[in-house]
């Protein structure tokens, strides 16, 4: 395993590095600003466009997709790129057009839809021109089994009839979210894995209701278009409008959530950098005692166990990712869950002492720390919670 960037990834990770500085966080106080001025509204601030259009003309566009569709890159060479865009959740992935949900959508377009479908959804995602939405998790089953989804998606003739409900849909309450990426069961009655199906469902479609948006430990996403539960009642879309086949709903959901997990280690990563950069400024500006706080030994402690499980922690998602470039996502299904696990557990605790070190303000919406800390601690239920990726992680390991 050589996990040294080539020259490509060098290029890319110093352009990602300086548009970062120069661009995203003097960015991020003007997001604030017109937040304010415009707290009702759900979609992208005009900051988001006009960081778009200085990426593109970069060319730092799309970067997530290794397809010719995207910038062709690796895993291995996403890697340090996505891990730049985690020190701004909040502005430097849809910059890029790294966002998700948008590029898991993406991903399912690509791999999986058919050429009329990449025309009318896939085409217009990766030029920003609208948004989507991925409906699976549900409020009325325990989502983290999936087997257990209750919508129900009928054939109707030249048509299919879906009727349940969806929540956290992240990205749905934007008035650019068009597509609504629905996974429901079409055969109750088969194998377990082989019941459900995903159909492209317009937003606008009748009997799609938008019934409200949803908070993470208060915070709305509004400049990312919130998380929205949405009613389906008697929706009905042309049989074209099936993605893939009849049953591979999913097998599709796991080759979707397999890059989507790793992507956020990724940034997570860089969500904790960020954060260790931040204590350090704080350490060394405040005293207590009339001892800097850089000089405390409980401080100093946490910063070197920080360094070390960041340090531990990205190699192995180096690791997975090679894993994924060379023998594929599903022989490295031990490494992706076992970062899904163990990173999000690190970087909350991270941001945990962080925000100790700030005092009060780091509790605060003066500082980004409380803000991180929801995105990290969401990441532990988001694409599987902990303890199904434990059991069956550890099933793999006794079975071995």
């Amino acid at each position: 395993m050589d996990f040294s960037p080539d020259d490509r990834t060098s290029e890319l990770t110093d352009q990602v590095r300086a548009f970062l500085h120069d661009h995203v966080l003097p960015a991020e106080p003007v997001l604030d600003a017109q937040l304010a001025a415009t707290p009702d509204q759900w979609s992208f601030r005009p900051v988001v466009d006009e960081l778009r259009a200085k990426a593109r003309a970069e060319g730092l566009w799309n970067l997530f997709l290794p397809s010719q569709r995207g910038a062709g890159l690796t895993n291995l060479q996403y890697a340090p790129l996505a891990e730049l865009t985690g020190w701004s959740t909040r502005l430097a992935p849809v910059a890029l057009n790294c966002a998700a949900p948008d590029t898991g959508n993406m991903e399912l377009l690509t791999e999986f839809g058919t050429a009329a479908q990449q025309e009318r959804w896939l085409a217009p995602l990766l030029e920003a021109e609208i948004r989507s939405a991925f409906c699976m998790t549900e409020p009325d089953v325990a989502s983290s089994d999936a087997s257990q989804i209750g919508t129900r998606i009928r054939r109707d003739g030249d048509e299919y009839v879906i009727d349940g409900r969806k929540w956290w849909s992240t990205g749905a309450m934007s008035p650019d979210c068009r597509l609504l990426i629905v996974m429901g069961k079409t055969d109750p009655a088969a194998a377990k894995h082989q019941q459900q199906s995903m159909m492209l469902v317009p937003r606008e479609t009748p009997g799609v209701r938008i019934v409200r948006p949803l908070t993470v430990f208060g915070y709305d996403d509004r400049d990312h278009g919130g998380h929205a539960e949405i009613e389906f009642d008697d929706v009905r879309v042309p049989a074209e409008n099936l993605l893939g086949t009849e049953g591979g709903g999913f097998a599709m959901a796991q080759a979707r959530l397999g890059p989507g997990r790793i992507h956020h280690c990724m940034r997570a990563l860089g969500t904790a950098e960020r954060a260790l950069a931040l204590a350090g400024e704080r350490a060394r500006s405040r005293s207590t005692f009339g001892v800097p706080l850089s000089e405390q030994g409980v401080v100093r402690q946490w910063v070197a166990e920080a360094r070390v499980e960041l340090e531990a922690l990205r190699l192995l998602v180096l690791k997975t990712a090679w894993l994924m470039d060379t023998v594929g996502n599903r022989r490295a299904m031990t490494e992706i869950q076992a970062i899904k696990i163990a990173v999000p557990r690190a970087v909350q605790q991270i941001l945990d002492r962080v925000m100790q070190v700030f005092g009060a303000a780091g509790l605060s919406g003066d500082q980004p720390l409380a803000e991180m800390f929801a995105g990290a601690r969401a990441l532990r239920i988001a694409d599987g919670p902990d303890e199904v990726h434990l059991a069956s992680l550890g099933r793999r390991q006794l079975r071995a």
